[in-house]
C-alpha cells in the first residue's frame, strides 16, 4: 500500500460534553492502513457506547485484513473499487455484530451507532456513512460537506418543508433514519473523490456541527491546519463553549503529498473469496 504516513497526518479528539455524564462516540485512525472511522452511539444504559466500539473494532481489523488480500484501487468487472466493495462489507458485518448483541443482551436492546468512515488510497478516498455523522473538505477556504445526513431532519429539509435556517433550532435534531445495528441489514452510502495536497478532511459527531456553525469550523480548521492536534481540541472546545450539549467527536486528516497506489501481483481468487465468507 501507499506510503500514508508520509503523505496525511490525522488527529482526533473526543469528549463527553458538558451535559452527558459518559462518552457513547468512538474513533479509530489507522494511519498506516489511510483509515479514520468515527461512530456516535445511541442506546439505554451504556448500550450506545457498546455500539459504537464494536462498530470501530469490527471495522478496524476487517479493513486491514481485506487489504492484505486485495489492493483497494483494484476494481471488478463492473468498475467499481474493492475499496468501495470492502466498505460495504464490513459494515454489514459490524451491522450484524451490533445487531446480534442487541438481541442477545436485554440491556443493549435497540442500541445503534451512526457511522462515517474514510478509506484514503491512490491519491483518493473512498466515504462510507449511515446516519448524521459527517465527512467536511476543507479545500483552500471552501468548507464543503462531503456526505448528506439520513435523518429525518435532511428529509423535510429536501423535500422543502423547512429550510436549512430553519433546520438549525427545530425540535427533530438527533432523529435518524438509518444506524448500524438497529435492523438485520443496513443501507451504507458509499462515494469516492479525488484528493489534492493541501486538502484537509473532518470527520465528526453530530455533537460538533448542531454546536458550531460550518464559518466557525472552516474559520478554526484554516487559522490553526498548521497544528492538527490543536486545531482538533479546539474544534471540541468550540463545541463545549457553546453548550456540549452531546458527546463531541473529531478527526482530521492533512493531505500533505500525494499517494499513489503501489503496483503489487493481483491476489488469488480463494483467498478473496475465503475473506467474504
Amino acid at each position: 500500500m501507499a506510503n500514508f504516513s508520509a503523505a496525511i497526518e490525522m488527529a482526533t479528539c473526543t469528549d463527553p460534553g458538558r451535559v452527558r455524564s459518559h462518552n457513547e462516540d468512538s474513533v479509530l485512525v489507522n494511519l498506516p492502513c489511510g483509515l479514520a472511522v468515527l461512530a456516535d452511539g445511541m442506546g439505554g444504559y451504556n448500550a450506545g457506547e457498546v455500539a459504537s466500539s464494536m462498530a470501530t473494532s469490527v471495522l478496524g481489523s476487517a479493513v486491514e485484513s481485506a487489504f492484505k488480500v486485495r489492493a483497494p484501487h483494484e476494481v471488478n468487472a463492473s468498475g467499481i473499487t474493492w475499496a468501495h466493495e470492502v466498505l460495504v462489507e464490513v459494515i454489514g458485518r459490524a451491522n450484524t455484530a451490533i445487531h446480534h448483541a442487541a438481541q442477545a443482551n436485554p440491556k443493549y436492546a435497540g442500541m445503534g451507532t451512526t457511522l462515517v468512515m474514510v478509506q484514503f488510497f491512490d491519491n483518493r478516498l473512498a466515504v462510507a456513512h449511515v446516519g448524521d455523522s459527517r465527512l467536511y473538505r476543507l479545500r483552500g477556504e471552501t468548507l464543503t460537506g462531503m456526505t448528506r445526513d439520513h435523518s429525518l431532519l435532511q428529509e423535510q429539509i429536501d423535500s422543502g418543508m423547512i429550510t436549512p435556517e430553519q433546520a438549525r433550532y427545530s425540535m427533530n435534531k438527533n432523529l435518524v433514519t438509518r444506524a448500524l445495528g438497529v435492523e438485520t441489514t443496513v443501507d451504507t452510502e458509499v462515494n469516492e473523490y479525488e484528493v489534492l495536497p493541501g486538502d484537509i478532511y473532518l470527520l465528526c459527531s453530530d455533537g460538533l456541527n448542531d454546536m458550531v456553525e460550518d464559518d466557525e469550523i472552516a474559520l478554526t480548521m484554516s487559522v490553526l491546519s498548521a497544528n492538527m492536534p490543536l486545531c482538533a481540541t479546539h474544534l471540541v472546545q468550540k463545541a463545549n463553549d457553546n453548550g456540549g450539549r452531546d458527546n463531541v467527536s473529531v478527526i482530521l486528516a492533512k493531505i500533505k503529498g500525494p499517494f499513489p497506489a503501489i503496483s503489487s501481483s493481483k491476489s488469488g481468487w480463494g483467498r478473496l473469496k475465503s475473506w467474504f465468507k
